[in-house]
This record gives C-alpha cells, sequence and structure tokens, in this order.
C-alpha cells in the first residue's frame, strides 16, 4: 500500500473536480478523501495498490474536462483509510 497527500491547483472549484476524484477512486480501488481549501485549491489522500495510486495521480493532473490543473503538489502521507470520501471546505 501507497499512502500520498495531493494539493492541486489551478482551476479546480466549481467544475466537478471532487466528483471526478471520487469517481476515479471507485475506478481504482483507492481509499482517502478529498475536499477544498479556502484559497481555491483541492486537497486528497489517497492510498492503494502502487499502479493504481499511479494512475489516479495522472488523472488528477489531468482533472474533469472544465478543469484547468496548473500544478500537483505531492508528498507521502499515513493513514488507514476503508472508503474514499469527500470532506468539507477547510
Amino acid at each position: 500500500m501507497v499512502t500520498k497527500h495531493l494539493r492541486i491547483s489551478g482551476r479546480v472549484q466549481g467544475v466537478g473536480y471532487r466528483n471526478y476524484m471520487e469517481y476515479k477512486a471507485r475506478q481504482f480501488n483507492i481509499k482517502g478523501w478529498v475536499r477544498n481549501r479556502s484559497d481555491g485549491s483541492v486537497e486528497a489522500v489517497i492510498q492503494g495498490a502502487p499502479a493504481d495510486v499511479d494512475a489516479i495521480i495522472l488523472r488528477a493532473r489531468r482533472g474533469p474536462p472544465k478543469a484547468s490543473v496548473t500544478h500537483v503538489e505531492l508528498s507521502d502521507a499515513t493513514g488507514d483509510f476503508t472508503g474514499f470520501a469527500t470532506r468539507q471546505t477547510e
């Protein structure tokens, strides 16, 4: 299992980005969470098999059709998740 923290910047709020991440998480059997940040970015913690984590990171760099991702900051994270959730804005 690999766990990563993502901070996604660009036009990523108001374009269905969180729903997109939730859909992709189910598709790739990823656990964790996603939320909007008050600074306009999106934050996520993802956990899964290395190949699945790589696959969702690739999708996070693209985002849904109306998004315009300019940067994805990655770092290692910890946690034990049983599903994937959308959290409230922080």
